[in-house]
């Protein structure tokens, strides 16, 4: 079957592009960048991820391109597009292209560095910390209960950046639902009512925590956590999106709620 003279320029077109790029510098970037969550074979490191191995170069290079000029929005994603320069998107998509296909036998280099945390369980919070926040999460039908170590607390109260041994602990509650309205009950607060325990996300930052996470992804010395309601680690949380998440929050010490934590602070 003959080629239409458009569709033949328009592979060939593809083709060179192709061939221009430079898939062991490719390599290296996703390496560095994208192997954290996507692996460096192309297989994700968690379900929401997807594989990249074997997708079209050109398809990789818009998509990070739309991520970076905010055209398609993805919190994670848009930060970390952000750093790259157009020629290392075009070289880390054709690397990614040419795996043809997702094998389980490429997991992130990266991946041990970012699997783990330094974080244990702070068994005396409920007495040693201080609640300062709450907050609704319609969309899960959630509400959480933010606490801070004594540590973080003074730091936020002499408007000092959180230091080395500051803790923020988060208790996640489903919402008791009122079955008659179906919506999550509400308290004489404005919060929703806590009903079953779900988990517990912590961060705590201590010196040296961020030397073995790559630049990328790293949040100075902070790790993060996911523990169960037995308060055990939850098993297979991929801390690479806390990380990605928390990345952009630099200028409040990597923490969404800096703000209502001095508050409390300072009361």
């Amino acid at each position: 079957m003959k080629m239409a003279f458009p569709a033949l320029i328009l592979a060939m077109f593809a083709a060179s592009v192709a061939q221009a790029a430079d898939i062991e510098a490719g390599k290296a970037t996703a390496a560095a960048v994208c192997s954290p969550c996507h692996g460096i074979a192309g297989v994700s490191s968690g379900e929401p991820i997807p594989n990249l191995a074997g997708q079209r170069a050109g398809y990789l290079e818009s998509q990070m391109k739309a991520m970076k000029d905010g055209s398609r929005k993805s919190p994670i994603m848009s930060e970390i597009a952000a750093k790259l320069s157009p020629t290392e998107m075009a070289n880390a998509a054709a690397y990614f292209a040419s795996l043809k296909t997702a094998s389980e036998e490429g997991k992130s280099d990266f991946m041990p560095n970012i699997a783990k945390t330094g974080m244990a369980f702070p068994e005396n919070y409920k007495t040693a910390f201080t609640k300062y926040h709450t907050l609704n999460f319609p969309d899960a039908k959630q509400v959480r209960h933010f606490y801070a170590n004594s540590v973080a607390l003074q730091a936020a109260k002499a408007g000092k950046a959180l230091p080395d041994g500051a803790v923020i602990f988060t208790e996640v509650y489903a919402a008791k639902i009122d079955l008659m309205a179906d919506k999550p009950m509400v308290g004489a607060d404005g919060f929703y009512v806590p009903g079953a325990l779900l988990y517990y996300i912590a961060m705590e930052r201590r010196q040296g925590w961020g030397k073995d996470i790559p630049e990328t992804l790293r949040n100075e010395d902070w790790n993060y956590a996911v523990f169960n309601r037995a308060k055990q680690l939850r098993p297979g949380v991929n801390l690479a999106e806390c990380l990605a998440c928390h990345k952009p929050l630099d200028d409040t010490s990597y923490t969404f709620t800096l703000k209502e934590l001095t508050a409390a602070a300072k009361k």
